[in-house]
């Protein structure tokens, strides 16, 4: 918003990032500001030089955290945030969203069954919302309980109209979701459409990455991709299940911190001792996120405070291996940025609530924000295609963080509120299916189809001047062997 009388510019983003925007400040000439950082760049007087605490955070997460951004003295306005700006007074950014406070003031529910029927009743209205639409309208489906649940709204709350429901797989064993997806379709009577993808990636990767506006290595994009292209031979809108996990606790980050908590008795050197037996005896398969990483993850990030060991949990690169991984001239420039102080600022904001709402609150701030939302508005809006999420709709954001964290994690059961919400309007099935995540198959592309490209992209001489190349030629080396899959 301009306001021409003061001169003054009114920036603001949406409380939970579903979009970006990004600004940089310079001497005078003003403020520059876009939704797209390959927009800014075009203006004269934004410069290129890399930031070396954005590059920290990518190595450590796979993505840039909070208002960094890649480009030295350019900024992210962060989630829930506005900016004014005035001549010749100070960029003032200011938050106006505070999701901490539903966290720390627990509302007064009756029973769970309550909170399961308001719920309910908050989901249909959310989708009801994001219904409206002059253009063709649809939803992506994966057969888990969070997209289910959309697409099970879509038919109440228009049950006279068709829904289109979109899913894809991949022919390698165990990222082939398609099979689910059809047998939800098919309880839930939706127009059901799939499509399994051999992905020639030396074609598709140029494109992926040049939609990206930041370096950004989370392998779901690639199937974030080519669904949304999928879904755009047909529709103009999606309905999307994404912020369930984070909002209803259904990460296995969360029962890691669990049983953190249950076994924070058992000494430090004992779960060093049972990481190193790990390590020898789990074999590396270079496919889906299995029992054996999960452990192995786990027992090393077990003696840590609980805070780190959460965020250890979220990390690619350890920071033995990312100082390794570059070259000698940036390392101290670098690594300098600890990813970990923005967590830390996040679990501060919750810090007398319970650790599992503290986890939850700080993968919404975190995870969600800057890698989620990205991918999914990156790979959308680069076919056209727009994304809507009823579950990000604050009221119900808002109340999920108002309920007591033992209704989210119960028992063995992650999400419990959530599927206790759904128990008569979805099958069984999906209640009961266990999450399985939306991934390629990188590592097994890394050793095959893509190993080339990959390799002279990680080679080149313009990573000579960031990057430890022999390192780097150890990591090829160790993942070819199958000896560490780096292809995560």
């Amino acid at each position: 918003l301009w306001d021409e009388n003061r001169q003054r510019l009114l920036l603001a983003r949406d409380r939970l990032g579903e979009k970006p925007l990004y600004y940089t400040g310079l001497p005078g000439q003003g403020l520059v500001f876009a939704s797209e950082l390959k927009a800014l760049r075009l203006y004269p007087g934004v410069g290129r030089d890399i930031s070396p605490g954005a590059l920290s955070h990518y190595l450590s997460l796979n993505y840039i955290l909070h208002s960094e951004c890649i480009l030295q003295g350019a900024h992210k306005l962060p989630p829930g945030h506005f900016l004014v700006a005035e001549c010749e007074r100070p960029i003032q950014v200011r938050s106006y969203w505070d999701l901490a406070r539903s966290f720390r003031d627990k509302r007064v529910v009756r029973s769970r069954a309550q909170a399961a029927e308001e719920l309910s009743a908050l989901i249909d209205d959310a989708v009801r919302l994001r219904l409206v639409s002059d253009v063709p309208l649809g939803a992506f489906l994966s057969g888990g309980i969070d997209s289910s649940a959309i697409v099970g709204a879509m038919r109440r709350v228009r049950p006279n109209t068709d829904t289109l429901s979109f899913t894809i797989g991949f022919p390698e064993a165990g990222f082939d979701e398609t099979p689910a997806a059809r047998a939800t379709a098919k309880a839930l009577a939706a127009q059901h459409y799939e499509r399994v993808v051999g992905v020639d990636l030396a074609r598709d990767l140029p494109a992926i990455v040049e939609a990206v506006d930041e370096p950004f290595a989370d392998t779901s994009i690639v199937p974030t991709y080519h669904l949304a292209k999928f879904a755009r031979s047909r529709v103009t809108v999606c309905l999307s299940g994404d912020g369930g996990d984070e909002i209803f606790a259904g990460y296995p980050t969360y029962a890691a911190d669990r049983l953190r908590h249950l076994t924070a008795w058992v000494p430090g050197p004992a779960t060093h001792m049972l990481a190193q037996l790990a390590d020898r005896v789990m074999p590396v398969r270079h496919a889906k996120l299995g029992f054996g990483y999960k452990l192995q993850q786990f027992l090393r990030g077990h003696a840590l405070p609980a805070q780190r060991a959460h965020y250890f949990w979220r990390t690619i690169l350890s920071d033995e291996l990312k100082r390794d991984v570059l070259a000698p001239d940036v390392r101290t420039a670098v690594m300098s940025t600890d990813p970990f102080t923005t967590f830390n600022r996040y679990f501060r904001d919750v810090a007398d609530c319970n650790y599992l709402d503290q986890a939850m609150y700080v993968d919404i701030k975190t995870w969600l924000a800057d890698d989620i939302l990205v991918k999914l508005d990156q790979a959308t809006m680069v076919h056209a295609l727009e994304a809507r999420l009823p579950l990000l709709d604050y009221r119900l954001v808002e109340y999920a963080a108002s309920l007591p964290a033992s209704w989210k994690y119960r028992g063995l059961e992650q999400k419990h509120i959530f599927r206790l919400s759904q128990r008569h309007r979805l099958p069984e099935a999906v209640l009961r299916r266990r999450k399985t995540g939306f991934n390629a198959p990188v590592s097994q592309w890394l050793s095959g189809s893509l190993l080339d490209m990959a390799r002279e992209a990680t080679q080149g001489h313009r990573m000579q001047a960031w990057f430890d190349v022999a390192t780097i030629e150890r990591m090829w080396q160790d993942h070819l062997a199958k000896r560490h899959d780096h292809g995560l």
